[in-house]
């Protein structure tokens, strides 16, 4: 849609109406959604996801990234690379262990915006918030959102409460990704998510089971990473069939009531403007925004990379 039409429609629309369109419905809807035979409705939805990503099961493919993980090298730190082009990266990805790209992300015309930017095109745009302790909440159906507009979410970030600022994550802003040039790194992506806030905002450690590449656009960030098969020094917990929480904050660890977390490998990355950095599927990941930041990232819909292609998940044709 051009950008001439959308004053429009949301002129016409009124404000309510407006952001149902737009935004994705919390946790909460989806599990009232799934009232009535929860088991069936978690079992078809895991279907559809392994049906997305052409693999046997979801489970197969967790249980295929955990054993891959063992066979890894140990790492400190996260490499930097230049550019890359799909062949390399992939090639790259294949290897299993998290890498920095540079010169992909500074050449993106949303780089050479700024959070003013955001108040003077952007005011209009409806977006969901979270707020309050959507830390110790954030794997729970009941994670506190509010939705408001863009231009409101700045004057409540620009207010300095008390406690987690609030946070934009993981929103679809197709105003924003217009300005954005996506690698053909993934040959099946999901659609882009952005990721808005203050210093202070925090995304807890967690795992996709999906390659990720994340997008530094602006602001710095730490990101703590934790391979795969340290999953049963976290405690984790399963949020849904591809997403996985751990109360284990590598930060300030606290070994007396997590003891195991002692023998988890974590490694910091300091993720600046301009940074991509990929996430292979199954590693944990902790982020903390060290300035106001923004950053978007994108999951991939297929079999991992680092699987290489294992025939035995493949689900078969037709």
């Amino acid at each position: 849609m051009s950008s001439e039409k959308k004053p429009v429609v949301l002129e016409q629309e009124p404000p309510q109406a407006r952001l149902a369109a737009r935004l994705p419905p919390t946790l909460l809807a989806t599990e009232t959604a799934w009232s009535g035979d929860a088991a069936a409705k978690k079992q078809a939805r895991e279907e559809r996801d392994a049906l997305v990503r052409g693999v046997t099961s979801i489970d197969d493919m967790r249980h295929a990234i955990r054993r891959a993980g063992r066979d890894l090298p140990s790492i400190s730190e996260v490499p930097r690379v230049g550019r890359l082009d799909a062949a390399a990266f992939r090639a790259r990805a294949a290897q299993g262990l998290p890498f920095l790209i540079t010169g992909v992300v500074k050449r993106w015309p949303l780089c050479e915006l700024t959070p003013q930017t955001l108040r003077e095109r952007f005011s209009h745009v409806p977006v969901r918030a979270r707020v309050g302790d959507y830390i110790s909440t954030a794997f729970a159906p009941d994670r506190a959102m509010q939705d408001m507009s863009m231009l409101a979410y700045l004057d409540l970030a620009d207010a300095a409460a008390e406690g987690l600022p609030p946070y934009l994550g993981n929103l679809e802003l197709r105003e924003l990704n217009n300005m954005c040039y996506w690698p053909a790194y993934f040959s099946k992506m999901g659609p882009p998510r952005f990721w808005l806030g203050p210093a202070g905002t925090v995304t807890p450690l967690h795992c996709d089971y999906d390659d990720n590449i994340f997008a530094q656009i602006w602001g710095t960030k730490r990101i703590f990473l934790v391979p795969p098969h340290h999953d049963e020094f976290l405690y984790p917990s399963e949020a849904n069939a591809i997403l996985f929480g751990s109360p284990v904050d590598p930060e300030a660890p606290d070994f007396e009531k997590f003891p195991l977390a002692r023998q988890a490998t974590m490694i910091e990355c300091i993720v600046n403007p301009g940074d991509m950095l990929y996430v292979p599927a199954g590693w944990y990941h902790q982020v903390r925004a060290l300035t106001f930041s923004l950053s978007a990232n994108r999951w991939a819909r297929a079999v991992p990379f680092a699987l290489n292609g294992d025939a035995s998940l493949q689900r078969p044709a037709g």
